[in-house]
């Protein structure tokens, strides 16, 4: 598959940016964000949670590593943040295969501290820039 590039120079292009990437992967469940402090990993996320009919408040789990949200038909979504990962025993204390193995949408953001945990299907994001925003995948 080609990369595909998106130019997102608002917030309100995310959500369009959110739909294209969500049905250009009808069947894919993991998904992995990278992108430097401040790229805009959550912000995406949140507008990815929004086109998927997630009903709960989108917030990075910096703190507790994985946020569960809650999609308008009561589907499960889950958000991980590996940022404060420091060894893979970590990962395996929190159930990871348990989330990214069930069949529901994971994001993760900071996913390089886990790369050798990821599932073989997972889709990679990249966003970089500073105000404008190129998502790639």
């Amino acid at each position: 598959m080609q990369i595909i590039r998106l130019e997102c120079k608002t917030e309100s292009d995310l959500v369009p940016a959110a739909r294209i990437l969500i049905d250009t992967y009808p069947n894919a469940r993991v998904f992995a964000f990278y992108g430097s402090m401040g790229a805009g990993k959550t912000t995406f996320i949140k507008a990815i949670c929004s086109s998927l009919g997630v009903t709960d408040i989108v917030q990075s789990p910096t703190f507790s590593i994985v946020n569960e949200y809650k999609t308008e038909s009561g589907e499960s979504i889950f958000h991980f943040d590996f940022y404060r990962i420091r060894k893979t025993e970590e990962v395996f204390d929190i159930g990871y295969e348990d989330y990214l193995f069930s069949g529901s949408y994971c994001f993760l953001e900071w996913p390089e501290l886990i790369e050798s945990l990821l599932p073989g299907n997972t889709v990679r994001v990249s966003i970089s820039g500073e105000t404008e925003r190129l998502i790639e995948f």
